[in-house]
């Protein structure tokens, strides 16, 4: 039987991917036949691990520093991904962190800027450095990580975060109608309550609880089911999707 997710012999850049969702994508997308870029900013080990999982089973994969909401970094990062693997043909944007909990009079514009910068900019950035080559190659799939948070303003706390994902949902929409006459497809995921660093971070194991009571399927997810859906709108198997955002919360939140 075929694997509706083949992606075999195709470049995958996956941003922030050494630990969560970001790592089960990597792995996934290398286990489906993607030659895989591990990107991350300060977690080295993470990414290292990563990649030797990944060559371990006979994939290829390379892991590369850099600071995804910085231009200069980005284009290196492509750079040496374009030089050591070949011309992305997948990018999965999924670089992004809350930082911290804070309201609105405690928010400063600096935090808020960096908020922004890595959810958001960061996106605009690492597609604006691939598109053009996709572009000309008339083929290319761009999966955009959310969260559910952009969909219902995230929990008390969180409105830099949950803007920057909110604007990342609009991005995609608006990237994909200019990009799809190309054949370069641009969608999003939108992840719920997911079993990640972020919320041993910043959720607390009573409001994990009250997550989990308004779950209709009574758990939370893994990376691992949400790689499965990166790897989906990746692959030809949804060759007809574009700007299209899938939610992946259990039934917590149903667009």
């Amino acid at each position: 039987m075929s694997n509706p997710f083949d992606v075999s012999g195709k470049v995958a850049l996956i941003t922030g991917s050494s630990s969560g969702i970001g790592r089960a994508a990597a792995k996934a997308l290398a286990a489906n036949g993607a030659l895989v870029a591990i990107n991350f900013h300060n977690n080295q080990d993470g990414a290292e691990t990563t990649r030797t999982e990944i060559t371990s089973t006979g994939g290829r994969a390379i892991a590369v520093k850099a600071d995804v909401s910085q231009a200069v970094e980005v284009q290196s990062l492509i750079e040496r991904t374009v030089a050591e693997l070949g011309p992305v043909d997948i990018l999965v944007n999924n670089a992004g962190s809350l930082v911290e909990r804070l309201r609105i009079l405690e928010l400063t514009e600096e935090r808020w800027d960096e908020v922004i910068n890595l959810n958001l900019k960061s996106a605009f950035l690492c597609c604006r450095a691939v598109v053009g080559s996709m572009m000309e190659r008339k083929a290319g799939a761009i999966v955009n990580v959310s969260s559910i948070a952009g969909r219902n303003g995230g929990a008390l706390g969180s409105i830099h975060y949950s803007t920057a994902k909110g604007g990342l949902i609009t991005f995609t929409k608006g990237l994909a109608k200019e990009l799809a006459p190309f054949g370069v497809r641009v969608n999003a995921i939108s992840p719920g309550v997911i079993d990640t660093r972020y919320h041993e971070t910043f959720s607390t194991p009573d409001v994990m609880k009250s997550y989990v009571a308004g779950i209709p399927l009574g758990r939370i997810g893994t990376p691992d089911e949400v790689a499965q859906v990166i790897c989906f709108l990746a692959s030809d198997a949804s060759s007809y999707l574009a700007g299209e955002t899938i939610e992946i919360n259990g039934g917590m939140f149903m667009d």
